[in-house]
């Protein structure tokens, strides 16, 4: 039988990621698609430190670290450098974290994509700072305990919506992904790489000790966040949008939710709130789906 994903590795084994790391899984899945013509420009985030000190590093191809606030910056750089050079095949990826995306990042993220920068920005978003200890970030969803939401609420915001903010760039690629649904993984990135001009990739990573679960979990709530509908898989290609994991009968949010002790504290009525969310949301994505 031909492997449904490439079998070729670029990530080593032996990383220092969390047992279960989320955004393990999404490089590792991340890198397959793009091969080894790739340039990783990686912000201040947990892939920092996962990356290895150099000369060493766990990805198989070249990365250069930027600043906390620059990553789409840096990229843009690296692209024109390259394009200077006579290289117009290399593939410049910007790979942060949430807090360096949905937060410091968000004003070089905007210019790259106004401007429409010839990289792939990608997200992999885990809805806290989780390299410096569990802050809530503007990617933490309403009711989740952080470090800095310690209450009983958790946190009183709800996520930012980034992927709106994203779209009303006009950008010529952009879509959802997350481990759990592989192959759909696997095809956007593959496409991505495909396109000309500044594409954005939101992949959900979900975090263990941050959501606080059993690392045995993190593939099954990943799952459970698109059956769930909390995190639609999708993708838009210059305007058109298409649902590229349709969920047919969508599974109660609270299977989602209490699978983590980050959401232990949440009341029944925030609960409540969260699915009255959800459904509000998919109503809105119905009718895009039949425009």
């Amino acid at each position: 039988m031909k492997p449904s994903l490439p079998t070729q590795e670029l990530l080593s084994p032996g990383h220092t990621a969390c047992q279960g790391c989320g955004a393990g899984l999404a490089m590792r899945l991340a890198l397959k698609a793009l091969g080894a013509d790739t340039i990783l420009v990686v912000p201040a985030c947990c892939w920092t430190v996962l990356s290895g000190a150099a000369p060493r590093s766990s990805v198989g191809v070249p990365l250069l670290h930027s600043p906390f606030a620059g990553a789409a910056a840096t990229a843009s750089g690296v692209r024109a450098g390259l394009s200077a050079r006579g290289n117009d095949h290399t593939t410049v990826v910007a790979w942060a974290g949430d807090g360096g995306t949905f937060d410091i990042g968000i004003q070089a993220l905007s210019g790259a994509a106004e401007r429409d920068e010839d990289i792939i920005y990608v997200c992999y978003d885990n809805e806290a700072y989780m390299n410096t200890g569990i802050q809530r970030s503007g990617g933490t969803p309403a009711g989740a305990w952080t470090m800095t939401t310690p209450g009983a609420g958790g946190s009183p915001r709800p996520k930012k919506d980034l992927d709106a903010i994203l779209e009303a760039h006009h950008l010529p690629y952009q879509a959802t992904a997350t481990p759990a649904f592989a192959e759909d993984m696997v095809r956007k990135f593959q496409k991505a790489r495909g396109v000309k001009g500044f594409r954005f990739i939101h992949v959900l990573a979900p975090c263990p000790p941050g959501w606080k679960y059993d690392p045995q979990d993190t593939v099954r709530l990943s799952r459970l966040a698109v059956q769930t509908g909390l995190f639609p898989l999708y993708e838009i290609e210059e305007g058109k949008f298409r649902l590229s994991v349709p969920v047919a009968n969508r599974k109660p949010i609270s299977e989602f939710l209490t699978l983590q002790g980050r959401f232990k504290s949440l009341s029944p009525e925030a609960g409540l709130a969260a699915q009255q969310e959800v459904d509000a949301r998919w109503a809105v994505l119905g009718k895009r789906m039949a425009a």
